[in-house]
Order: C-alpha cells, then sequence, then structure tokens
C-alpha cells in the first residue's frame, strides 16, 4: 500500500499548522504512527505527559485531521483507541498546481456542481453569501443558484457528481483514486456525539461506509463566514477514500475489499461519485459537505487518480 502522507500548505492548513507547532503533539504523532491504536493511558505513560494533556492534545490533532479515534471493547467496558492517520507530514511552499506528482492526475469539484440529487429534510444549501433557496425543501437542491454552494447538508438520500476521467486523455490506466473531502453528521443544532454511516460509491458500486462521529459546533470553523448562526454545524473531519489494488481505505484504515479493477474505470469517459446516507443504515446521522469558503479546510471535494504509462 502507499505510504499516507499529507502536504500541508503553511498558508492555508492553518488547522493543520497549529495543530503541529507543539513539541508534545508531535511527540503523540510519533508514538501513534510507532504504534498504533494506543488509548490514553498507554500514551500518558508513553510521553510522560498527564492523561488530561494527552486527551486535550489528542482532540486539538483529531480536530485538525491527524489522528482518528475508535472505540472498542475492552475488559470493562470499552475504551478509545487513537491512530495516526499520515506516515509522513510534508510542509510544503509550493502551489498545489507545483506539487501534484507527474503520474497523478487531480480535479477540484465545486460543491454545488452535483448531477443529481435524493434528499430528505432537514436540508439545505448556501454560499458564502447567504442560505440558497428555502430551508428543509428537498427542490431547493435543484436550484440554478445552487452552482454557489460552498456548504450542503440532509438526513438522507445523496448527491452525484460527475468528474472527467482524464487518465483516458493521457493514454494512462489508472491504478487507483482519492477521494477527499471535509465531511461532519448532521443534526439540528450540533451534537458531537451524533454517528452517522456515511456511504460512498464510484460508477454504481458501494465501496464502503465510513460512520462520522458527530455534527462539530464547539467553536467556529476556520473559513465558516461571521453570518453563519454559532449553533449552526460549524466544521467536518477532512477524510480521504482510497482505493488501490488492495482494497479501500479511509484514512489508511481498511473499510472494503473493493479494488480499482472494480470499478471499471478505464472503460468510462467520467467517475461518477455518489456521496449518501441510507435512511435505513444502521447510523442514519445525515450529512454535512463542506467547501471552498466553509468549515476548517478551504477546499471542494478533490478525485485524485493514480495512474501508470
Amino acid at each position: 500500500m502507499r505510504a499516507n502522507f499529507l502536504i500541508v500548505d503553511p498558508v492555508k492548513d492553518k488547522i493543520a499548522m497549529k495543530a503541529i507547532a507543539s513539541q508534545p503533539r508531535l511527540h503523540l504523532l510519533q508514538e501513534l504512527v510507532r504504534t498504533p491504536g494506543m488509548n490514553i493511558n498507554a500514551l500518558s505513560e508513553a510521553s510522560g505527559m498527564p492523561q488530561s494533556s494527552v486527551s486535550t492534545h489528542i482532540q486539538v490533532l483529531e480536530e485538525a485531521g491527524l489522528v482518528r479515534t475508535e472505540v472498542q471493547r475492552a475488559k470493562k467496558g470499552s475504551q478509545k483507541t487513537t491512530f495516526a492517520i499520515y506516515d509522513e507530514i510534508i510542509l510544503a511552499f509550493r502551489s498545489s498546481e507545483e506539487r501534484i506528482e507527474p503520474n497523478q492526475i487531480e480535479v477540484s469539484m465545486p460543491l454545488g456542481l452535483y448531477t443529481n440529487s435524493l434528499v430528505t429534510a432537514p436540508c439545505g444549501i448556501c454560499s458564502t453569501e447567504g442560505i440558497i433557496g428555502l430551508l428543509d425543501v428537498p427542490e431547493t437542491f435543484m436550484d440554478p443558484e445552487r452552482m454557489k454552494t460552498a456548504l450542503l447538508w440532509f438526513t438522507s438520500g445523496f448527491v452525484e457528481y460527475q468528474f472527467p476521467n482524464n487518465a483516458k486523455l493521457t493514454g494512462k490506466q489508472i491504478d487507483g483514486l482519492d477521494v477527499v473531502m471535509e465531511v461532519s453528521s448532521e443534526v439540528p443544532g450540533t451534537m458531537s456525539n451524533w454517528p452517522s454511516d456515511i456511504v460512498l460509491s464510484i460508477n454504481g458500486k458501494e465501496i464502503g461506509v465510513w460512520t462520522s462521529p458527530g455534527d462539530f459546533g464547539d467553536k467556529r470553523g476556520a473559513y465558516t463566514p461571521d453570518w453563519w448562526k454559532l449553533s449552526g454545524s460549524q466544521y467536518g473531519m477532512l477524510k480521504t477514500w482510497s482505493v488501490g489494488r488492495n482494497g479501500t481505505f479511509v484514512d489508511g484504515h481498511k473499510i472494503s475489499d473493493i479494488k480499482t479493477e472494480d470499478l471499471q474505470l478505464d472503460e468510462h469517459r467520467s467517475v461518477r461519485l455518489k456521496i449518501e446516507v441510507k435512511a435505513e443504515g444502521r447510523h442514519p446521522g445525515g450529512i454535512n459537505v463542506f467547501g471552498r469558503g466553509f468549515g476548517n479546510y478551504d477546499q471542494d471535494i478533490i478525485l485524485r487518480l493514480h495512474t501508470r504509462n
């Protein structure tokens, strides 16, 4: 499997920069890379820091999308274990266009350019200037003003995007792909403990389910505009879905056995991405998708194709 690394832009990635600008947090990241799945007690012992300090640092790292936590069964009840999402963090001063590798093709899709949708209320879309259409009216998702969407949310249903398959223009085969976006659960108001099963499909094939832990509103998102009410969803988690020869992963954690070959990417001129919350799912907790101008990451949905000659 490819090494999992993060390229940090020191100007744009303010949340990540703040998280790694701390020797104790860097120490914790090193421990988690060496020993994935440590709990707070183990991290406290390994780092020599009090458990309260470790908990605070882990929260900062999780909000920055650098670690993830899981609740696992223990001898007595359950416990939270923590995993580093990236093996390497690279500080880069070049533009993102200059950083794209020769065998990578990247497309950034504005949030409002979905080609199909079917959602249930509560739901809504808004731009960086204000609400678009009517709140909790699914038909608003077809409003022509949706092209300006910077944040969308719904309780169940889906939105679907059609990315160009630019690998066909270069005559290269696709080894794998990444989908990167900032997402959270959706509840009226906010609630950090509100799990939601988010399903991604590529070209009609479900690649797996990732469970968002909650809807985050403890503080204003780094890019969330001032007019957006503080009681609303403020930011999400930046997640990377990767499909390759060995299966499908979210931030390096395997979620299914779906492989690149199962998606028939070389046979289509486009790559269809469906983002879905199923009403009959185990955790039907809705979804927020944050685009450019909202949340903690100033980006839209990114599709990255990994190719070979």
